[in-house]
């Protein structure tokens, strides 16, 4: 086995076990984070109904606006406020943070401290 292929493994490995642990409903949905190279994707799940919230990304065209470059911490931090900004609008407050098998470090750290610092609780 190719290292490439060791370390999809064992990201998906690590995506399992925290999703055994983490659930959202209606009142209290998961904060998903997903992050690539070059974008950061965050989105807002209830996973009793199977839904979708609400959504940011770096690709959005509130991000592009902005002129910033959508792969570091800048970045990340803004696309936790328009998440979080979005949430708020929607009604929910409260949150579970799922950070995608990811280490709690960087871009993914930033993200959920932009979220904290807009309005959002976890």
């Amino acid at each position: 086995m190719n290292k490439f292929k060791a370390k999809k493994l064992g990201l998906k490995r690590r995506q399992r076990r925290i999703r055994a642990k983490i659930f959202g409903t209606a009142e209290r949905p998961r904060l998903s984070v997903h992050r690539t190279n070059s974008n950061i994707y965050a989105q807002l799940i209830n996973d009793v109904e199977a839904q979708t919230i609400c959504t940011a990304s770096t690709l959005d065209a509130e991000f592009k606006a902005t002129g910033k470059v959508a792969s570091n911490k800048e970045a990340a931090e803004f696309v936790g406020e328009l998440v979080a900004k979005r949430a708020i609008e929607k009604g929910v407050t409260v949150v579970t943070f799922d950070r995608g098998g990811r280490l709690y470090h960087g871009r993914v750290k930033a993200l959920a401290d932009g979220a904290r610092n807009a309005g959002l609780k976890f």
